[in-house]
């Protein structure tokens, strides 16, 4: 089934949250209701991205995608290490230390040996757009390309590579950015990054940012999208791997409002606002180099169960999160679908 017949046929898309959100189960619940499921390769050892792999298989699903971060060059050591003296404080806060500035691939080369051999039905990309060698490789393998665009350019230059589909991902998406270049990536709202990419390529188009109901699915989806992309709709759901002090500071009135950080990665990326990001106004561009810095200081912080120091990923919908298992979330958007007067 080429790309376009399968968001045709499932075009309501949970999106690839890395961190552990995206688990086997929540891409087995969604395609059990008839949406497209996305394991998120990031920050997973190739030993754990196969094991995802078989679970969701094992599960029975057919229809699914997994998403891959694009390696960009490194930062320099002087970058990061000039962001190190104002991260000692959390370190002494949690009773823990600043983690190495290193930089990687994350396993880049390994992990998209896996998927050739895997032939799953979609492969997405983010941080960038891979050489057309590579999405070559994977179209040979069986597999359709989808690219994370943030501006029209973006959108023709992963075309002209060969991919099959681009996903366009608004500013008001929850994670990180997938900008090619995070320092000049763009920040046009959904609407209207998603006309002027609809009119750039005639490959589907998958909408991403600030998603959450079906009257947003059924826009998007009469704006030109071949589907709608959601993440944080499905981020409190049972089946999610996200932290539970994630998922309770969605629904604490004592958050309300996100905002665009580098503070956490090195990249920019939209959380929950809270005082990590209020205490780091100004950080480098330097990933995955600062990332790595801050790991171990937000692990240490989830330990003792304070959202102030966690990166609390969240698109600007996020209020409209609920913590129904996620066939409950697909059957809620599709009934509101269509009462947007839109059959999905």
């Amino acid at each position: 089934m080429g790309l376009a017949d399968l968001l045709r046929e499932r075009p309501i898309v949970q999106a690839p949250m890395a961190g552990g959100a995206a688990t086997p189960a929540l891409v087995a619940a969604v395609a059990g209701a008839g949406a497209t499921g996305f394991l998120a390769a990031g920050y997973l050892a190739p030993g754990a991205l196969a094991d995802q792999l078989g679970a969701v298989r094992d599960a029975g699903v057919e229809a699914f995608g997994v998403n891959v971060f694009v390696p960009g060059p490194p930062s320099g050591p002087d970058v990061a290490a000039a962001y190190r003296p104002s991260l000692e404080p959390e370190a002494e806060r949690y009773g823990t230390a600043v983690g190495a500035p290193v930089h990687d691939d994350d396993a880049w080369a390994a992990k998209t040996d896996l998927l050739a051999e895997a032939a799953v039905p979609v492969v997405s990309f983010t941080f960038g757009c891979p050489d057309a060698a590579v999405l070559e490789r994977l179209r040979a393998a069986g597999s359709a390309t989808v690219v994370t665009v943030t501006t029209a350019e973006e959108a023709r230059e992963a075309v002209a590579r060969g991919a099959d589909g681009v996903c366009a991902q608004g500013a008001e998406a929850g994670g990180h950015r997938g900008a090619f270049d995070p320092a000049a990536g763009g920040d046009l709202p959904l609407r209207e990054l998603l006309a002027e990419v609809v009119e750039a390529v005639d490959v589907p188009v998958i909408a991403a940012g600030g998603i959450m109901t079906g009257a947003d699915v059924a826009g998007v989806l009469d704006a030109g999208a071949a589907a709608a992309q959601l993440g944080t709709a499905f981020l409190r759901c049972p089946e999610s791997g996200a932290n539970p002090v994630h998922k309770a500071a969605l629904a604490d009135p004592a958050y309300t409002e996100t905002a665009v950080t580098w503070a956490f990665t090195g990249r920019p990326a939209r959380g929950l606002v809270n005082r990590f990001i209020t205490e780091h106004p100004q950080t480098p561009s330097a990933y995955p180099e600062i990332h790595h810095m801050t790991k171990p200081l937000r692990a240490a912080a989830a330990r003792a169960g304070d959202p102030g120091g966690m990166a609390l990923w969240a698109g600007e919908g996020f209020r409209a999160a609920t913590d129904d298992p996620a066939a409950l979330v697909v059957e809620r958007l599709r009934r509101e679908a269509a009462e947007a007067g839109r059959r999905v």
